[in-house]
C-alpha cells in the first residue's frame, strides 16, 4: 500500500552490516511542510491574540507613547512627575547600568505602564458607552443628538479595523433586573390569559414571592452578577440543554436548509467537497479571530462567545448530565485534521490536510466519491449505532461507558467526538420543488431527524449532503443559538456559489493530488447487548420521528418591502398575524415564545419575548369583531405592534423577565426553598414556540442583483405537545418563509391548517392598510 509507506518518513532495519536506513523524502517533505504550518498558525494566533489583548488600542500605539515621553524629557521636563526617578533606583539592575541606560529604561516602563492604563480607560469608556441603549427605543429613522454624539464615540473609539473578540473585554454585563419590574412585567404578560378570578389569585402569589423569598434570591443573583462574566447563560446551558434526559433529536436540535431556488451543481461529492473546503476556510479565519465581529447598526457589537465551540465539538451523554467536549488549550493550539463521514451505515475517517494545507474542493469530491463507490456492508450493530445519540439520554450515557470506552470501539467513537466536522452523504433527494406540494416538508423531516440513525445528533453539527447536490445542517443546541450556526452557513453558501465555483460538468475546479490517503473505514466490534440498546434507542427515536408533522410555508404575496411602507417593523407584523392565525386555529389565546437575543452583552445567549399581550389580544378580538371598522382595527394594530417592538427591545437590553425568574428558581432550588409562585411560572407550557431566523450577517451575497440565491431558513420540533414550533426568515423584500411543526398525535393542532391560517391572517392585516391607502 503506497499511502502506508508515505506515511512512514523513514524505515530501518537491521543487517550483519549494521543499520540500513531508508528515508522517505515525500514523507519528509509532508512532515516539513505540517511543522512549518503549525507555526505560522502559532504565530498567527499569537499575533491576532496580542492585537484583541490591547484593543482598543494597537500595539504601534505602544511606540507612539515611548517616543512621546522620550522626547518630553530631552527638553529637560520630567513628564512622570518623579515616578521615572523612583523606578531608577528600583531597578534591579541598577548597578550594571549606565546613568543614562537607567533612564531610559525606566522611561520606558513608565510609558508601557501608563499605555496599559490608557488602555484600561479607554476599554472602561467604550464600555460604558456600550451600555447606553437609549437608541434601540428612538423611532426608526430618527435618532437624537445624545444618541448620534454616543454613535460618532463609540466609532471613535471602535478602531479600524476590529478582530472577532476585540470588543469582547468591552462588552458590558447583563443586568439583572428588578424584582418589581420583573414581577409588573410578568403579571402583565399573563393577564390576557386568565379570567379575573384567575388573574387575582396570580397577583396575591406574586405579591406574596415578592416579599419572600424574592430579596433574599435577588442577593445571590446580583452576587453573581459581579463575579461571573453573565448570571444566566451557565445554568441555562447546564438545566435547560445539558441535565434534560430526554432524546435531544427533535425536541432540542434544529436544522437550516440550503439555498431556496439555486443547486450550484447536481454531484453529491462535488458539492459536499465545496462546502466542507469552505468549512475549513471558514475554521481558518475562526481559530485566528479574523472574521469580522457582528455590529448591530454596523455600530454596536455583540458577543463573539459561541462562535468558539462550532468545531471539534461534541455532546457527551452521562447518567446526570451531558457535557459537551471541546478542544482544550492544547488542543486549540492543534487543529483537528480529520472529518468523519457517514454513509449507509458505514463511518470514514477523511484526513483534511495534506502537506501542511488544507485538501482542495477537487481533492475533497474525489475522497467523497470513493466513499460514495464503496460497496462494502456495515458491521454488526454499525448500521443504526447513531441510534443511540437520538434515544434517551441515560441508555447512551451508560451503553457508551459499558461497550466504548477502550478498544476498538473507543478509538472509533473518538474519532467521531473529535472530528472537526461530521458529514452525511445521504441515500435520498430532498429540496424545494414548486409542482411537489409537500417537498419543502419533507425536506424539513429529513434534516431534522433523518432515518433516526444517519446524523450523529451530539455533534455540534450536521453537514448532509443529498443525492441530488442539496445540502442541509442539523444543530445541536447547547453550544450556541441559531446566528451562530447561521453565520457560518452563509459564509459557506456565498463561498461554495460566487468564489468556489463548479466546472462546466459540475465537478468541483483545481487540480487534485491523485496519491492522498484514501477515507478508512472506522472498525467496530458491537456485541449483542449493545445492539439491543441501539434497537431500543432507534424505536423511541423513530416514534418522536413519526409524530412530527411538519408543513413549509411559502409566503410570497408580499414582504419586507411592503411591510415597512406601512410604517411597521416586519416582526411585529409577524408575530401579531401569528396571534391572529393562533385564534382562529384554536379559538383561544396561549402563551407565546419568542426568542431574543442578549449578545449586546457579554456572553449573552437569549431572552423571550412574550408576544400573546394585552394590546394583541384586544386587535384579534377586533379582528373577528364584525361590528369593528377597519380604521379601528388598525389602531388597535399599530398599539399592538408598538407593544411589541417595546418587548422586544427590553429583552435584547436585559430587561426581559423569564431568564431572570428562571435563575431565581435555580438559586431557590440551590437554598432548599421551596416557592410555589416559581414552580407555577415555570411550569407553564409554551403552546406558541416562535423565533425569526437571521439573514445577511455577512452580507457576501447581492440580493438585489441575485434575488434567486436566497435560503429557505431552518426550524425546530414542537416544543408542546399539543402547540405549535413556528420558525420563520424574512428574506429580501417580496418572501417570508415559514416552518411550521406540530405532533400527528395531537388532535388540536395541524400544521398545514396553522399554515393556511398564517397565510390568511397576513392578508388580512395587509388588507386593513389597503382601505387607508384607498381612502387617502
Amino acid at each position: 500500500m503506497a499511502e502506508a509507506h508515505q506515511a512512514v518518513a523513514f524505515q530501518f532495519t537491521v543487517t550483519p552490516d549494521g543499520i540500513d536506513f531508508h528515508l522517505s523524502r515525500e514523507a519528509l517533505k509532508h512532515v516539513y511542510l505540517s511543522g512549518v504550518t503549525s507555526w505560522m498558525k502559532r504565530c498567527s494566533r499569537f499575533k491576532n491574540g496580542v492585537l484583541t489583548g490591547v484593543y482598543p488600542a494597537s500595539p504601534s500605539s505602544w511606540l507612539i507613547v515611548v517616543i512621546a515621553i522620550m522626547s518630553i524629557m530631552y527638553t529637560k521636563v520630567d513628564p512622570s512627575m518623579g515616578v521615572i526617578d523612583g523606578i531608577k533606583k528600583t531597578l534591579p539592575v541598577s548597578g550594571y547600568l549606565t546613568v543614562q541606560t537607567q533612564t531610559v529604561l525606566s522611561a520606558m516602563l513608565f510609558a508601557t505602564g501608563l499605555w496599559l492604563s490608557l488602555i484600561m480607560i479607554l476599554r472602561y469608556t467604550l464600555k460604558l458607552l456600550l451600555s447606553y441603549h437609549g437608541w434601540m427605543f428612538e423611532p426608526h429613522g430618527k435618532m437624537s443628538i445624545t444618541s448620534k454624539i454616543w454613535a460618532s464615540l463609540v466609532k471613535m473609539l471602535s478602531g479600524r479595523r476590529p478582530l472577532l473578540y476585540s470588543f469582547q473585554a468591552s462588552l458590558p454585563r447583563l443586568p439583572v433586573p428588578s424584582i418589581d419590574a420583573t414581577m409588573t412585567r410578568y403579571l402583565e404578560s399573563v393577564r390576557p390569559l386568565l379570567d379575573d378570578e384567575q388573574y387575582n389569585q396570580m397577583e396575591m402569589v406574586a405579591n406574596e414571592f415578592k416579599k419572600d423569598p424574592a430579596p433574599k434570591l435577588q442577593k445571590y443573583l446580583i452576587l453573581k452578577s459581579w463575579w461571573a462574566s453573565n448570571y444566566v447563560s451557565d445554568w441555562w446551558e447546564e438545566y435547560i440543554y445539558l441535565r434534560g434526559r430526554g432524546p435531544i433529536m427533535v425536541n432540542s436540535n434544529y436544522y437550516s436548509m440550503d439555498l431556496l431556488y439555486i443547486t450550484p451543481t447536481h454531484r453529491q461529492a462535488a458539492r459536499a467537497g465545496n462546502a466542507i473546503h469552505a468549512m475549513l476556510q471558514y475554521r481558518h479565519k475562526l481559530d485566528r479571530g479574523e472574521h469580522a465581529p457582528i455590529r448591530a447598526l454596523g455600530i454596536v457589537p455583540m458577543c463573539s462567545y459561541q462562535m468558539e465551540r462550532m468545531f471539534n465539538t461534541s455532546r457527551i451523554p452521562g447518567v446526570e448530565t451531558d457535557c459537551v467536549f471541546f478542544k482544550d488549550f492544547v488542543q486549540h493550539l492543534k487543529d483537528r485534521k480529520h472529518m468523519v463521514v457517514y454513509h449507509k451505515g458505514r463511518y470514514f475517517k477523511v484526513w483534511l490536510y495534506h502537506g501542511g494545507r488544507h485538501l482542495r474542493p477537487s481533492e475533497l469530491e474525489m475522497q467523497f466519491q470513493k466513499i460514495l463507490n464503496d460497496k462494502t456492508e456495515p458491521q454488526p450493530g454499525e448500521l443504526k449505532l447513531a441510534a443511540l445519540t437520538a434515544g434517551e439520554r441515560i441508555p447512551w450515557a451508560k451503553a457508551r461507558a459499558k461497550f466504548f470506552s477502550q478498544g476498538t470501539n473507543k478509538m472509533s467513537l473518538d474519532a467521531i467526538e473529535k472530528a472537526a466536522i461530521f458529514l452525511t452523504l445521504d441515500d435520498e433527494t430532498h429540496g424545494y420543488e414548486k409542482e411537489k406540494l409537500r417537498s419543502l416538508d419533507l425536506y424539513a423531516k429529513s434534516l431534522l431527524h433523518g432515518k433516526c440513525y444517519d446524523r450523529w445528533f451530539d455533534k455540534s453539527f450536521n453537514l448532509i449532503a443529498f443525492t441530488n447536490g442539496k445540502l442541509g445542517i442539523n444543530a445541536e443546541h447547547s453550544w450556541a443559538d441559531a446566528p451562530i450556526i447561521v453565520h457560518m452557513w452563509e459564509y459557506v453558501l456565498g463561498t461554495d456559489s460566487f468564489q468556489l465555483g463548479y466546472t462546466d460538468d459540475g465537478h468541483c475546479k483545481g487540480e487534485m493530488n491523485m496519491n492522498l490517503t484514501p477515507p478508512s473505514k472506522l472498525q467496530w466490534d458491537i456485541p449483542q447487548e449493545c445492539q439491543d440498546v441501539v434497537e431500543s434507542s432507534y424505536k423511541v427515536a423513530k416514534a418522536i420521528a413519526d409524530d412530527v408533522d411538519f408543513h413549509g410555508c411559502l409566503f410570497n404575496e408580499f414582504g419586507k418591502g411592503l411591510i415597512k411602507k406601512c410604517k411597521t417593523s416586519p416582526d411585529a407584523f409577524v408575530q401579531i398575524a401569528l396571534q391572529l392565525a393562533h385564534f382562529r386555529d384554536k379559538g383561544e389565546f396561549c402563551l407565546t415564545y419568542e426568542a431574543s437575543m442578549t449578545r449586546l452583552f457579554r456572553e449573552g445567549r437569549t431572552e423571550t419575548v412574550r408576544s400573546c399581550t394585552n394590546e394583541s389580544t384586544a386587535f384579534v378580538r377586533a379582528m373577528e369583531d364584525s361590528n369593528k371598522t377597519s380604521q379601528e382595527r388598525l389602531q388597535l394594530f399599530h398599539k399592538a405592534a408598538e407593544k411589541h417592538q417595546h418587548m422586544y427591545r427590553l429583552a435584547m437590553t436585559g430587561k426581559g423577565i423569564d431568564r431572570h425568574l428562571f435563575c431565581l428558581y435555580i438559586v431557590s432550588q440551590y437554598l432548599g426553598i421551596d416557592s410555589p409562585f416559581l414552580k407555577q411560572v415555570l411550569s407553564e407550557p409554551w403552546r406558541l414556540s416562535t423565533s425569526q431566523t437571521p439573514q445577511q450577517q455577512l452580507y457576501l451575497v447581492d440580493l438585489q442583483k441575485y434575488p434567486d440565491f436566497i435560503s429557505a431558513g431552518g426550524g425546530f420540533g414542537p416544543v408542546s405537545d399539543d402547540g405549535y414550533g413556528v420558525s420563520y426568515i424574512i428574506v429580501g423584500e417580496n418572501l417570508i418563509t415559514f416552518h411550521i411543526s406540530s405532533k400527528f398525535s395531537s388532535p388540536e393542532t395541524d400544521s398545514y391548517r396553522f399554515g393556511q391560517n398564517i397565510r390568511q391572517a397576513m392578508l388580512d392585516i395587509k388588507a386593513l392598510f389597503d382601505v387607508k391607502n384607498k381612502k387617502i
